[in-house]
């Protein structure tokens, strides 16, 4: 019986492993994947204070060592069902079943791929899915945001600041997103709208050096970027948890800022809790609010 199993062992999850060690807690946490998760996948961090540059991958390695150190249990096994309701929560791997009194909840999310060969060869070296991780890579350049809403949109205005270039391409003539980002946006002078278009070929081998645009009438255009932000939407990792917890109607958990969701002894921590800001930061602001209201509810 562990006083808290955290579900999942990213940047939120793993800063939980750190809090809940620190409080003289037993903890246990399971990733299915690769431990520190998705921003293992980060070239480089430049956005974490007092860290003013660092791979994702040694900042992944990083933290989860300082875990470890503190004591903290990390196993590779993936969940496969939970049950969160009442006073001992069950989770279960397909290795074994775990009990605790509490749970946190840090599945993470994943971005919306656009499903074009290339683009998983090219991710990190022209083709990203955040552009403030990763904008002030292509400052001067011409680079393109895909996607309708309102975090494209933002992605462009952000980007617009940096690059000499940005192609917004949307496979819609209108757009989703809010009308007063749209203007703002209109506004930009080195800003292009590319409507009623779809990305749909990457060029370049060890990096992106164009990009494929097709009409619906099946006519082609070629953007010379070397950056391309993909903007369409995030997937919360969160089909477990369905019907035993509140999500909202993209499958993020429902919860304040103080991370405490709707059962008793459950919180949920970084990319899949419903938000507007999801950054490393974020997470593992997240991380150290469920880990402490985990605390404080296991103590009673």
């Amino acid at each position: 019986m562990y006083d808290t199993i955290i579900i999942g062992a990213g940047p939120a999850g793993l800063t939980a492993s750190i809090y809940l060690q620190r409080a003289g807690k037993t903890a246990l946490a399971l990733e299915a994947m690769a431990v520190g998760g998705q921003i293992r996948n980060t070239p480089e961090i430049e956005n974490y204070p007092a860290i003013a540059k660092i791979s994702g991958m040694q900042y992944s390695d990083d933290l989860a060592e300082q875990a470890k150190a503190l004591g903290a249990t990390i196993k590779r096994e993936n969940v496969k069902s939970v049950q969160l309701v009442g006073d001992v929560k069950t989770v279960v791997t397909r290795n074994a079943t775990y009990q605790a009194k509490s749970v946190i909840i840090a599945v993470g999310a994943k971005s919306r791929e656009l499903g074009v060969e290339k683009e998983e060869d090219l991710f990190g070296c022209g083709v990203s899915y955040c552009a403030i991780c990763d904008g002030a890579f292509f400052a001067g350049k011409a680079v393109a945001v895909s996607g309708g809403g309102n975090t494209a949109i933002d992605d462009a205005l952000f980007l617009a600041e940096r690059c000499s270039k940005v192609y917004l391409v949307h496979r819609r003539s209108e757009f989703r997103a809010e009308q007063i980002k749209v203007e703002q946006l209109k506004s930009k002078s080195n800003v292009e709208l590319v409507l009623g278009y779809t990305v749909d070929a990457l060029e370049g081998e060890d990096c992106l050096q164009g990009v494929v645009v097709k009409d619906k009438q099946g006519g082609t255009r070629r953007l010379d970027v070397s950056g391309l932000f993909v903007a369409i939407g995030k997937i919360p990792n969160t089909d477990m948890f369905q019907g035993q917890i509140d999500m909202d109607d993209q499958g993020y958990v429902v919860a304040g800022e103080d991370c405490k969701t709707n059962v008793d002894g459950v919180w949920v921590a970084g990319d899949c809790r419903a938000k507007r800001i999801r950054q490393l930061t974020t997470a593992v602001a997240d991380g150290t609010v469920a880990a402490l209201g985990a605390v404080e509810y296991v103590r009673g």
